[in-house]
């Protein structure tokens, strides 16, 4: 956030924010993304558990899921159990080849996941809702987690969460009840996740040692656009063990580097 002095400061001197324009609910289609989000999430799942979990009427949402099985987005089998169909591969396939970013990550990503024994990740931000993984590197080491392409995590969690507030626009009270519906293994009060996220900001990196995950480092750089907007980020995963405080520090100019070196291939070309 610029200028950030913590979710709820006060700041009588900022110029007065237009307001973002309302967005006209479309009910039919909250529910029908809804579905394919918990699809998502825990596949081959029956019509009533579908309902029950989305507080949908059944009759309803057996009319959004049959329109969805048309489609190809969703499929049913002989038990009339729901999972995404096939229909949805074709659109990620679509939506990572919309940006070059993936492309253009990858060579970076590559090096530094070999130079470090690192996983190393490139995200794209989607506002305060989410991050999504377009490009990964697996590290040589032992250490696995269970993230791959299209993996979505909630925009404030960890190193790259921090670094979102930090160059958000957005209002204080709007990033601080996001972050009150984090989940943590160890998680970071409000007090010192501001401290964390003015630090961030100033050092244009954010760790986050076990919070997160525990036992794994969490290294973040943020990937900005010509406006100085962050939309996306360079992130790399580690044994919290296994990187000690100067070699985080490392890693991450490594990485804010290689951020750098992004930033220019990646804006429209004229």
């Amino acid at each position: 956030m610029d200028n950030f002095d913590g979710p709820g400061a006060d700041t009588p001197s900022a110029p007065r924010k237009r307001a973002a324009p309302r967005l006209r609910e479309v009910p039919a289609v909250t529910r029908a993304v809804a579905i394919l989000r918990l699809l998502a999430a825990r596949p081959n799942l029956p019509l009533s558990v579908v309902a029950r979990e989305l507080g949908l009427v059944q009759s309803t949402c057996l009319h959004i899921l049959r329109v969805l099985v048309a489609e190809g987005l969703v499929q049913v089998d002989a038990a009339k159990q729901y999972a995404l169909g096939v229909g949805m591969v074709a659109l990620a396939r679509a939506a990572r080849q919309a940006t070059a970013f993936p492309v253009l990550a990858q060579p970076a990503l590559d090096r530094v996941s070999a130079a470090w024994g690192v996983t190393a990740l490139g995200v794209a931000i989607a506002g305060l809702e989410h991050m999504v993984v377009l490009a990964m590197s697996h590290s040589p080491s032992p250490l696995r987690l269970h993230v791959d392409i299209g993996s979505r995590f909630p925009a404030l969690i960890s190193a790259t969460g921090r670094l979102v507030a930090a160059f958000s626009k957005a209002a204080p009270a709007a990033v601080e009840a996001r972050f009150a519906a984090l989940r943590w293994d160890r998680p970071p009060g409000l007090a010192a996740w501001r401290r964390d996220v003015l630090s961030a900001r100033r050092q244009g990196y954010s760790i986050d040692r076990g919070n997160y995950i525990a036992g794994v480092a969490v290294v973040s750089v943020p990937v900005l656009d010509g406006a100085g907007r962050m939309t996306h980020a360079l992130v790399a995963l580690a044994m919290d063990e296994a990187l000690g405080e100067r070699r985080g520090r490392l890693l991450a100019r490594d990485l804010r580097s290689e951020a750098d070196a992004l930033t220019p291939r990646l804006a429209p070309q004229r």
